[in-house]
């Protein structure tokens, strides 16, 4: 084979990105309905951030377990079976919800058991990504990954999300049923096994297999700092988002449609990074990229602390996204590059479980913070939390050591 060949994005990553994409645009316009409709049944803030609370409190019960399973069977044929599970509890919410049966409490439920699902197909589908792809092609890969997600989480299924919900409710969640049926189709058009070699065994227990993952990130030392960065800044950045429908209902005068676009905004900046991700990456450095990502997370929280402007929010709102998507490939690329491939699916649900406790903390932390101190509280606190770790993680990613990990072998 040459080495052109070798290094195409062939017609397997094409199906998968075709299914992340499709499984992207339905998760987006419920991710746009869910608060919509949660707001409309209630005006509490603890309510409203309760089901961001909810939908990330199985990345804390299951991420780490579930990266075992990933790391035991075929992950390609465990994502069609998650994917026809997610389809029957959304038809479920959306009949109750054309019934007039749905309640909060239905609303967390059908939310805890999609991002249960979403643990499995996450690290399954990063897992699958060094199989399809060459590693000199896994930031072109990754970059892809991600652009196809933001064009269709954000960018379309923003304002989608909001036009569907202001019809009829119930048909952001249909739809995204139909979107993961489309995926399953999709994945079952990929030709292989993609049973991890060598695989864990059930001779071993879940827990030897999920202490092993552990102990292997624990001792790298530049995951192992990513991870925690990661699961420190989620908790304000979580805190803000959960209460960004009513930011931009009662500060910026906006109603679902207008939240729609604020997201639309922040796709944008997502697309923008994720299709020149790749090439700065390369010309500026993953040391440059984590920097400048922190400071724009200090920027974003003080911009929604101070300001009532829509368009200075969504100027905040496309940078950030920027950020988001370069860190997102910077973050995956050295994870495929340095993790062996049958650890894959535990040491990426453990950065998944320390992201989602932070989430988890961040989306209850941000309604009692609201409701105690006004609307603003959790920005203001995330701008405080956001400066201190900077000022106090600047030098970890250095360029020597950031250097060694993409050139080096797949070891700590």
């Amino acid at each position: 084979m040459t080495r052109g060949a070798g290094e195409r994005l062939d017609g397997r990553f094409g199906r998968l990105w075709a299914a992340a994409t499709a499984s992207a645009l339905g998760s987006g316009l419920s991710t746009v309905a869910a608060p919509l409709l949660v707001a409309s049944l209630t005006d509490d803030p603890v309510v409203v951030s309760g089901a961001f609370a909810v939908a990330w409190l199985p990345w804390l019960l299951f991420a780490l377990p579930g990266g075992v399973l990933v790391d035991r069977v075929d992950r390609r044929r465990l994502m069609i079976v998650v994917d026809w599970l997610r389809v029957g509890a959304l038809v479920l919410l959306g009949l109750c919800v054309v019934t007039g049966l749905v309640t909060a409490t239905l609303l967390y439920t059908v939310l805890f058991l999609l991002n249960t699902g979403e643990i499995v197909i996450r690290s399954a589908s990063q897992a699958m990504v060094p199989t399809v792809v060459p590693r000199d092609r896994l930031e072109r890969a990754n970059g892809w990954l991600a652009g196809g997600t933001t064009v269709a989480q954000g960018m379309i299924a923003g304002p989608l999300g909001g036009l569907l919900f202001v019809l009829a409710a119930a048909v952001p969640f249909l739809a995204n049923a139909a979107t993961y049926a489309v995926s399953a189709v999709l994945l079952a058009g990929i030709a292989g096994s993609y049973r991890p070699q060598p695989a864990t065994t059930g001779t071993r227990s879940v827990r030897a297999d999920l202490l092993e993952g552990l102990r292997w990130l624990a001792g790298h030392r530049l995951l192992r700092t990513m991870a925690v960065l990661i699961g420190l800044l989620n908790v304000t950045l979580t805190a803000a988002f959960a209460l960004l429908v009513l930011l931009a209902r009662d500060r910026l005068g906006l109603g679902s449609v207008g939240y729609g676009v604020l997201l639309t905004c922040m796709a944008v900046g997502s697309l923008a990074g994720a299709l020149v991700g790749d090439r700065l990456i390369a010309a500026v450095g993953a040391t440059w990229t984590v920097r400048v990502g922190l400071l724009t997370e200090v920027a974003l929280h003080l911009t929604l602390a101070v300001s009532s402007d829509a368009y200075v929010v969504g100027g905040a709102l496309a940078l950030f996204g920027v950020h988001g998507a370069l860190w997102g490939i910077v973050a995956s690329s050295l994870r495929q590059r340095l993790t062996p491939p049958e650890l894959l699916g535990r040491v990426g649900s453990a950065n998944l479980f320390v992201a989602a406790g932070g989430n988890c903390v961040g989306a209850l932390l941000g309604g009692a913070l609201a409701a105690r101190f006004g609307l603003t509280a959790p920005y203001w606190v995330g701008f405080v939390v956001a400066v201190l770790v900077t000022a106090s993680t600047w030098r970890v990613f250095d360029r020597a050591a950031v250097a060694r990990a993409y050139a080096g072998p797949r070891s700590p």
